[in-house]
This record gives C-alpha cells, sequence and structure tokens, in this order.
C-alpha cells in the first residue's frame, strides 16, 4: 500500500476568499473547480476533511493522499483549514468565488460558530449541489461536521466520519483541564508573548525553527506549514480552543439521532481530549449505531505521524467502501 501512495498523487494547494477571508485548501485528485466542470467527468462524490484545531490542512496531506489512492482516485479528496489559521504567501494568489462578495457577513467568523457557517459557505460557493458528500471530521471538526448537519440538513452528505470525536465535555477531559485556564484565563498573556517573540523573527528563522521542530517530532516533510509561528493564526487557534471549552459541553444527541444511519464515530484507548468513558456512554446511548474503539492504540493527533496516517486512511477507506461502491 505504501508504494501506492509513493505514486505521483496530485495535489492542487488554493487560497481562497470564503466569507471574506482567506482560506487554505489542498485538493488531491485533477479536480480543481468543481463549479466549471460541467461535462460527464465530474465526480458524483467529493470527500471533505475538516480539521481540528489548528487548523491547519498541511497536517492532513499524508491522511489525504493515502485515502484518495485507496479508493483509486475515483473522487477529490479535499482538506479546508479554519478561517485565520492560515495566510498566505506574498506571492500566493487569492482565489475569489463568483458569488463570495454576495455572502452575508459572518459575526465572530474565528469563533466556533463562525468556523461552522465558514465551512458551510464554502460548500454553497464552490461545490454544485448535485455532488454527494462526505464529510470526514477530526477532533473539534467532528463537533463542526455534526453541526453542518444540523444547520444544512439539505446537504447531500452520504456519510460522516468522526475521528477522535470532541463532541462533548471538553473542559472535564483530562487534557481539556490543562488547556481551559491557559486558553479562557491566560488567552491574551499568550497572544502578547507570541506577538513579542515571534513577530520580530525573520521569515528564514521561523522556517528553520519549523523545520527543527518537525525533523525532532518525526512529521513527515510535506506538513511543513509557516502559519504554525504566525502571531495572527496562533491567536486565532487560541481564541477557537477557548470557545471549544466552554461551547462543547453536552453531546447534540439530537442531532446524532436524526443522522445515526450516517455516522461512523471512532474513538482512541489513549485519547485525552475524549477518553474511553465517552465512548462507553454515547455505545451506551446508541448501541446501534456505527461506535467503534481503536484497537490499535492511535494517538488523538495521529495526522502527526506518517505510519498513524496511513493507518487511518485504511479504515476509512475501508469504511467508506460500500457507500462509495453505489455511486
Amino acid at each position: 500500500m505504501d508504494s501506492k501512495i509513493k505514486e505521483e498523487i496530485p495535489v492542487h494547494e488554493e487560497f481562497v476568499l470564503c466569507c471574506g477571508i482567506e482560506t487554505q485548501v489542498l485538493k488531491c485528485g485533477p479536480w480543481t473547480d468543481l463549479l466549471s466542470d460541467q461535462g460527464a467527468n465530474r465526480p458524483k462524490v467529493l470527500i471533505f476533511i475538516i480539521t481540528g484545531n489548528p487548523g491547519l490542512t498541511t497536517f492532513y496531506l499524508p491522511f489525504a493522499k493515502a485515502l484518495y489512492s485507496l479508493i483509486n482516485g475515483r473522487f477529490p479528496v479535499w482538506i479546508i483549514g479554519h478561517a485565520g489559521h492560515s495566510v498566505a504567501p506574498r506571492d500566493k494568489k487569492i482565489r475569489a468565488a463568483s458569488d463570495d462578495s454576495n455572502t452575508q457577513e459572518i459575526k465572530d467568523i474565528y469563533g466556533l460558530r463562525g468556523q461552522i457557517e465558514h465551512k458551510l459557505v464554502f460548500l454553497r460557493t464552490h461545490v454544485p449541489k448535485q455532488i454527494k458528500l462526505v464529510l470526514i471530521g477530526h477532533s473539534i471538526g467532528c463537533y463542526i461536521s455534526l453541526q453542518m448537519l444540523k444547520y444544512a440538513p439539505e446537504l447531500p452528505v452520504i456519510r460522516c466520519l468522526m475521528l477522535f470525536p470532541t463532541i462533548e465535555r471538553m473542559s472535564q477531559s483530562p487534557s481539556g483541564r490543562i488547556a481551559t485556564p491557559l486558553l479562557c484565563w491566560f488567552r491574551f498573556a499568550l497572544y502578547a508573548i507570541s506577538y513579542l517573540l515571534l513577530k520580530p523573527l525573520p521569515e528564514k528563522i521561523k522556517f528553520l525553527i519549523t523545520r527543527m521542530v518537525f525533523q525532532v517530532k518525526n512529521i513527515p516533510n510535506e506538513c511543513l506549514c509557516m502559519s504554525l509561528l504566525n502571531p495572527f493564526c496562533l491567536a486565532n487557534a487560541a481564541y477557537l480552543g477557548g470557545q471549544e471549552m466552554v461551547q462543547v459541553v453536552e453531546r447534540d444527541n439530537e442531532t446524532i439521532k436524526k443522522n445515526l444511519s450516517k455516522l461512523t464515530f471512532y474513538y482512541g484507548t489513549i485519547d485525552h481530549w475524549c477518553p474511553k468513558e465517552y465512548y462507553e456512554d454515547i455505545k451506551k446511548d446508541f448501541p446501534e449505531g456505527d461506535i467503534r474503539l481503536c484497537e490499535k492504540k492511535i494517538p488523538h493527533a495521529f495526522v502527526m505521524s506518517h505510519i498513524h496516517s496511513l493507518e487511518m486512511a485504511e479504515m476509512a477507506a475501508d469504511w467508506l467502501k460500500d457507500d462509495l461502491s453505489k455511486i
């Protein structure tokens, strides 16, 4: 399987203007503009990956490329970043959707509800209504996916994969108990420190620091992202994280019940953001649901490991096999 992944897979990077905010999108496959392609070659399904926090698309590239290869390149796999979590290089052209200027301004777009609306607007302005959707959420991306199903039930979603889903009691989780005071009480101190330390640094120094950290952590080079050391992006990620701790409290059982037939949950056994007891609780409430527990000790941040990204892609492709075979 790994040899297949090493084959040249077309990946197109775009910065699009969505709700007036530059948004990074990575697209696996030859399809770059689904609205313009009206021919028989236009795909019938789009696999749409919604990231965790921070919403950096490059971290998900090994997973997306592996998944694209495993479905034999039949359908595009796109990764969308969160609003304000990445900035375009100075020489990068930012593409505007034809009707983005008519989009109503979203209040608090960098907040949790704003990020949900941001994804819905992207789909409405960049993806034809006839194309069916597979949503793949990771971490807070699962909460966003679930809320998209709630607020836009007309979306043609045939399957929604929820990987390590932070959809309840985030501040009560082991990681949440540590993150909550930092993100909610000391956030402005973090802002000030990041601006003071990072703003003056030349881009070359930031690049060297980022590459060194990636090498130490053994993170694939293709995941390299300069937005990691951008104070503006860090501030927006911290702001979103603070809202997550406050707002992601009760599981949305009503939305889960309405969409249970198209939901697949995957919980970790070593996940400090959604511990095993959360799996046991949702399994008890929805015994008929497709709710799985990891048997491979894959960590919550699986995208930081090439091996774990491939393992998750293999499982995701298997879960989607029946749905995609019907298309």
